[in-house]
């Protein structure tokens, strides 16, 4: 199977998470704890497997932004679980992808880069995409405008926790994206465990056998399969390419909930998710230089 294929697979599995997480009779927390557990058991047996061994040299080195950024990982998780209880999947998604602006945003500060006018009205564009997605004569969320409004909120969290990690992930150095992502489930796993201790939430004797497959689907599949096959596609093709495909996601993840749960956008709110989308495709595309040949990647 070639990185291309790879990569389609990994997003339409990607696209899928929200269906399951919906079918899971756990609280967010407990379910990103799990997937973090699972997730990281995984990859870790993926890494003995392929004879991969982190240096555990450079993960000392780097020790404090894995655990700040493990920790990110473990809140955008819960945030993004949250969404998807509020609203719809259509629109816990599009927010998510919200993130690329917030990195356009932070990065003049955080990474010392240009705030050049294409990125300006990419800005303006996906807040004004935004606003037709929150729009209460829009499309309702799973109980009304409020719930709906508050789900789309959690999602905007959940991609400023997102755009955070890609921040963070600018500054680990001699690490693989493989052994940093290994790294940080495991480290939100560690974060996340102490506070669903301390909310009473450690007992998983009542799961439904329903939620127990689902939520091994979701560690397995969604996170360790799914992370393992992105870091082996991603190592075969171009930065541009890679950005292209990855909006297969959130495409399938609006047909996916659209055909098992129902779930409808309304014709503004459809315009304000291709705003958004548009926003960060465009926001991705190299910059071609005038008598220089196209920057590929």
């Amino acid at each position: 199977m070639n990185g291309k294929m790879r990569l389609i697979i990994t997003m339409l599995i990607f696209g899928s998470i929200g269906v399951f997480v919906k079918r899971i009779d756990l609280t967010s927390s407990e379910i990103a704890f799990l997937r973090g557990v699972i997730g990281s058991l995984f990859l870790l047996l993926a890494s003995f497997l392929v004879k991969h061994k982190p240096s555990f040299k450079a993960i000392k080195k780097n020790a404090v932004l894995l655990l700040l950024s493990g920790a990110a990982i473990g809140l955008n998780w819960i945030f993004l679980f949250e969404s998807y209880r509020y609203t719809t999947i259509s629109n816990a998604t599009i927010s998510y992808y919200f993130a690329p602006i917030f990195v356009m945003m932070l990065a003049p500060w955080v990474l010392k880069e240009k705030l050049t006018s294409r990125k300006v009205v990419c800005i303006i564009t996906a807040m004004v995409g935004l606003y037709l997605i929150v729009n209460p004569s829009g499309a309702g969320g799973a109980g009304g405008s409020e719930q709906h409004a508050l789900g789309i909120f959690y999602g905007l969290l959940a991609a400023a926790f997102y755009a955070s990690i890609v921040l963070m992930n600018k500054f680990i150095k001699n690490l693989s994206g493989f052994e940093t992502t290994l790294v940080q489930l495991m480290v939100a796993a560690l974060v996340l465990f102490p506070y669903i201790w301390w909310q009473g939430n450690l007992d998983f004797a009542g799961l439904n056998s329903k939620s127990i497959i689902f939520i091994l689907i979701l560690g397995i599949v969604h996170t360790g399969f799914a992370y393992f096959l992105y870091f082996t596609s991603i190592q075969e093709l171009k930065g541009q390419t890679v950005a292209a495909l990855s909006y297969i996601d959130p495409i399938s993840a609006v047909i996916i909930a659209a055909i098992f749960l129902s779930e409808g956008m309304t014709m503004i709110q459809m315009i304000g998710g291709v705003l958004v989308l548009g926003a960060t495709f465009l926001s991705e595309l190299p910059i071609v230089k005038k008598a220089q040949s196209p920057t590929t990647f």
